[in-house]
């Protein structure tokens, strides 16, 4: 039996050598690899959702503007990650409709059952935007965040002096004497005022009954739907501690346990 070339000899030594090398750099690479995630991945525990702008209802956010379901989708999808340990809702809102904020109210019980759920306030979370962070099982505060103003308003414009004064003037066909309430063409009538106050009334009610289910706090406190600084709000029990967005998430890992 012949015996190999010299030069194939030598070039299946190198074979080898270039495979084991390739191993080797592989093996490295997997062990950098799983050293970062393993470092990365307390923070991947952590989700944060930005409720950023005045609340509606819709599945948009931007122009100052985020929607109940876009909102509450990003709380769901956390709430059902089994990556995500807790989950951090930074408010940077003046409020919105109550009607949104029940969404994501709803949305953050239905989280609060699985994990949980840690506020933090920025420059301010006031009225709907105090709303939801109630639902929280803890809310973080700057010393000057700015929050409560809790209550409900609706406001009317009424231009029908300038309309007078221009010598314009508006003819409505309706089907009922209510129907145009609101229109900026005319002044309500008595009866349509105290209908709107008593439509005011029952929807602060509401919207403060809610908020006392959650939070421990005095309802003369707030009943008059001033502004109320972090410090302030947590000698009022309206925030649990004064810190930023990373205490929150601090927080947060802590409560995950």
């Amino acid at each position: 039996m012949q015996a190999p070339p010299a030069d194939e000899k030598k070039g299946g030594r190198r074979n080898l050598a270039l495979l084991i090398l390739v191993l080797a750099i592989a093996m490295l690479c997997a062990a950098g690899l799983f050293l970062v995630f393993t470092t990365y991945a307390k923070d991947l525990g952590i989700s944060v959702v930005r409720v950023e702008g005045t609340i509606v209802t819709g599945n948009f956010r931007g122009d100052g503007y985020v929607g109940s379901e876009y909102v509450g989708r990003m709380i769901r999808e956390a709430a059902d990650d089994p990556l995500v340990e807790a989950i951090v809702i930074r408010v940077n809102s003046p409020g919105g409709t109550p009607s949104a904020a029940q969404e994501i109210a709803r949305d953050i019980r239905y989280a609060r059952e699985k994990k949980p759920v840690v506020v933090s306030m920025g420059d301010m979370a006031t009225s709907a935007a105090y709303y939801v962070s109630a639902y929280a099982d803890r809310i973080y505060a700057n010393p000057d965040s700015l929050t409560g103003g809790i209550g409900t308003s609706w406001t009317f414009v009424d231009i029908s002096g300038w309309l007078e004064e221009k010598n314009l003037s508006v003819l409505v066909v309706k089907s009922g004497s209510m129907k145009d309430m609101g229109s900026n063409y005319r002044p309500l009538t008595p009866g349509e005022r105290e209908y709107a106050q008593a439509v005011v009334d029952q929807s602060n009610e509401r919207f403060i009954a809610d908020i006392l289910a959650e939070r421990r706090i005095n309802r003369s406190e707030i009943d008059d739907a001033r502004l109320i600084r972090g410090e302030q709000a947590l000698l009022l029990g309206m925030v649990d501690e004064l810190g930023n967005l990373n205490d929150a998430i601090a927080g947060a890992r802590n409560l995950a346990g």
